[in-house]
């Protein structure tokens, strides 16, 4: 929000002191329920004009010679949401009562500062110069994003040409084989001489070769499953055999997969969207992965009037983004100063569809 971060500053003297009174208790013997009924259901409606007063400071003034009730700074609607506006625009009304206090507090803190002479000096000139660069900042992101915001219905339309098979939507049936089987360890063979091993039930994990066999064997089930299903075997029970193989028959996922887009899908799964609605895809074996299988249920392109607000976004992001790259970046540090450019690593990879369905393997 534009000066979010002026208004936090703003308020966050607020915390101290600031508790809200405790609710004061209904009388003896009175009933809740009657306290509730005399409540009205809607607060009356309070007329106020932009002149009239809405913040009426006592014993603050300008004119150091007025004393009591003739000293007070007075603040009208008008004044006030001016500043409101200008800080936050559509600021809510409960915000715009913090803001008060913080804005009296200010007021009278601000005056007491000068009066010391805290205004003067090369520290505040200091200070002011970078509040006023960090204002100057903020005015100059909410126009960038205001002229970025305007976005014609041509610039839309010419979007939605472009990249319209990007709001193509489908649903899929799609088959999930696992990479490998699960292997049944072999209990560890009797040492020669040793009547009663210390542990009988001790187990040898896997070969290699025994990874290999079972890795081909369900490589050549996922090429038997396509050919199946091609054939119009129902999905759902060839992916119940599919896992019945692998050895995770209580785990088999649902086949039915609703509403896809192009650009959910993982990039060596996107070509399915290709398919023509009841052809059946190749086999795509993720490194380190699964097998799957799609079978194309049905198809539809998403209409521009439906899509619009989406791709209005999509472009006045994108301009915004592209409006600040000019004032980023092309700085050089002196690192004998500053220390070496800490790097940041890069952020995780999301997790696909791919990983969601893989099956737990039992670890090596």
């Amino acid at each position: 929000m534009r000066f979010q971060c002026l208004v936090c500053l703003l308020l966050a003297g607020l915390a101290y002191g600031q508790a809200a009174p405790p609710a004061t208790p209904p009388a003896a013997g009175a009933k809740a329920e009657q306290g509730a009924a005399a409540a009205p259901a809607k607060a009356p409606e309070i007329k106020v004009g932009p002149d009239d007063p809405v913040i009426t400071l006592k014993g603050f003034c300008a004119d150091a010679t007025l004393q009591g009730d003739a000293c007070k700074t007075v603040i009208t609607r008008a004044q006030f949401e001016k500043l409101a506006e200008a800080l936050q625009p559509g600021m809510p009304q409960a915000q715009r009562r913090q803001l008060v206090n913080g804005y009296a507090t200010m007021l009278r803190k601000s005056a007491a500062a000068e009066k010391r002479g805290l205004d003067k000096g090369p520290t505040f000139d200091l200070l002011m110069t970078f509040a006023r660069m960090q204002i100057l900042a903020l005015e100059l992101g909410r126009v960038l994003q205001e002229d970025s915001g305007k976005v014609s219905d041509a610039d839309i339309d010419e979007y939605y040409k472009k990249n319209e098979a990007s709001y193509e939507q489908a649903t899929f049936a799609r088959i999930v084989i696992p990479h490998t089987k699960q292997i049944k360890p072999a209990v560890a063979a009797q040492k020669p001489g040793e009547k009663d091993p210390a542990n009988p039930a001790a187990t040898q994990p896997p070969t290699e070769e025994q990874r290999k066999a079972a890795a081909d064997e369900m490589t050549k089930l996922a090429a038997d499953l396509r050919a199946r299903a091609v054939q119009g075997e129902d999905p759902d029970t060839l992916q119940k055999e599919a896992y019945a193989v692998a050895g995770f028959a209580a785990n088999a996922p649902s086949t039915k997969v609703e509403k896809v887009r192009r650009g959910t899908l993982p990039a060596a799964h996107q070509a399915v969207m290709d398919l023509k609605v009841g052809e059946v895809s190749e086999v795509i074996s993720d490194p380190n992965g699964s097998h799957y299988i799609y079978k194309l249920v049905s198809k539809e392109t998403l209409s521009l009037e439906t899509e619009k607000p989406e791709i209005q976004k999509i472009i006045s992001g994108q301009r915004y983004r592209d409006s600040l790259q000019s004032f980023q970046g092309n700085v050089d540090l002196n690192e004998a100063y500053f220390g070496p450019t800490q790097i940041r690593p890069m952020p995780p990879r999301p997790v696909g569809p791919q990983l969601s369905d893989r099956p737990r393997e039992d670890p090596d």
